[in-house]
């Protein structure tokens, strides 16, 4: 065998340019956790170059990461921080984005910090008035309708408490909370 038709385990000055302009691309365009990215750049990187070995994949993946990473455009804590925001303010619980970073590939302790600052309360508010639940309903309460909306709280990751509490509250003072949330 010559040294041509063994796979390297180092990948060519080709594959590293390729992984720097494809990092640079995907995140000019949107935000992403480090394992989204790594998992990008492989499943690419397995079209783009046929005969590129198992070890090269994880060198040209590792290598994108780190260049995302040294740049300061790949950030797993400020991805978990503004998705937990946008998320709250979208009306998902806790739970329920809890459950998407971490399929994400967020890791517990990034998750757990960025869910620090997040109101449930607020969240199954503005989740109440999307639906028309609650204080936001438009139709007279009946035993099915009760079942339906308290049903759609816990299906949606919030407490029965939570659930409850927005459930009963009167249209005011759920404006309130949704004002309260907003500063």
């Amino acid at each position: 065998m010559t040294d041509e038709t063994v796979p390297s385990e180092i990948p060519t000055p080709r594959m590293l340019s390729w992984a720097r302009n494809s990092t640079v691309y995907r995140l000019e365009r949107r935000m992403m956790t480090e394992k989204q990215l790594f998992d990008a750049i492989t499943r690419k990187a397995k079209e783009k170059f046929e005969d590129i070995s198992a070890a090269q994949l994880n060198a040209v993946a590792d290598f994108a990461v780190k260049f995302a990473s040294d740049n300061k455009v790949l950030d797993d804590r400020a991805y978990a921080e503004i998705s937990t925001r946008s998320a709250v303010r979208g009306g998902k619980s806790k739970r329920a984005i809890a459950q998407k970073l971490a399929a994400k590939g967020v890791s517990s302790d990034k998750v757990e910090a960025a869910l620090e600052e997040a109101d449930d309360l607020y969240a199954a508010a503005i989740f109440a008035r999307k639906r028309a639940f609650g204080p936001f309903r438009r139709v007279e309460l009946d035993e099915k309708r009760k079942a339906k909306e308290l049903s759609a709280f816990a299906r949606n990751g919030f407490s029965f408490d939570i659930g409850r509490k927005v459930f009963d509250m009167s249209f005011e003072d759920a404006e309130e909370v949704i004002l309260a949330g907003r500063r």
